[in-house]
């Protein structure tokens, strides 16, 4: 049986567009929190996506509730998705990142297997996930959650969290504790724009 909760959005339009100004390792440098480990960037060129999350749990095999959650979704939305500690079977492939592509969304982040590696990298969409396979899930309609509380990489995720990610990893942020951050990190980032510029001009005029 399927269970699908309705769509959140935690986050503003302004608290999202601040945060493509920052990145996932500055916001490391202040907190753990929110880390999803041992995922990461599956294509070729330099990714960054914000968003909102719609998560979903899959019960290892069974991938059919995929489709239900990409019919949810709105643009710029970003499917988080628990594959139970299933790491062997590929949720994810060509035909489900085109879906995604047509429903405009910013990406998808899976603590799990992806397919078709090839056609993803040419394809451009952005796909973070633990590994690559050729053993796939099944459509077997037996169950399934959209916007349940999950875990990915570490992570407890809520629908409506929020979704930063980028060639240096993955963040999924509380929205309150987003807002609350956010000011810091665009301080953190203006002091190391500032001091690498210094360093690099030094490194310059040295050779």
């Amino acid at each position: 049986m399927f269970k699908i909760n309705p769509r959140v959005e935690g986050s503003n339009h302004a608290l999202r567009q601040l945060y493509q100004e920052i990145d996932t390792s500055v916001i490391g440098h202040f907190t753990d929190f929110g880390h999803v480990r041992n995922v990461h960037y599956m294509g070729n060129q330099t990714p960054r996506i914000v968003g909102n999350a719609i998560t979903v749990r899959i019960p290892h095999c069974d991938g059919s509730i995929l489709r239900e959650a990409l019919i949810l979704s709105q643009p710029d939305d970003i499917l988080v998705i628990d594959t139970s500690g299933d790491y062997q079977r590929a949720c994810w492939g060509e035909l489900r990142t085109l879906a995604a592509m047509i429903k405009n969304l910013a990406g998808v982040i899976i603590d799990g297997a992806v397919t078709d590696i090839d056609s993803i990298k040419t394809l451009g969409f952005p796909v973070f996930a633990r590994t690559i396979s050729p053993l796939t899930t099944r459509s077997l309609k037996l169950e399934g959650e959209i916007n349940s509380v999950i875990s990915v990489g570490g992570v407890c995720v809520q629908a409506g969290d929020l979704v930063i990610a980028d060639s240096n990893g993955v963040f999924i942020l509380e929205p309150t504790r987003a807002n609350e951050l956010a000011a810091i990190f665009i301080e953190k980032k203006e002091r190391d724009r500032i001091r690498f510029n210094e360093l690099l001009s030094k490194y310059q005029m040295m050779r």
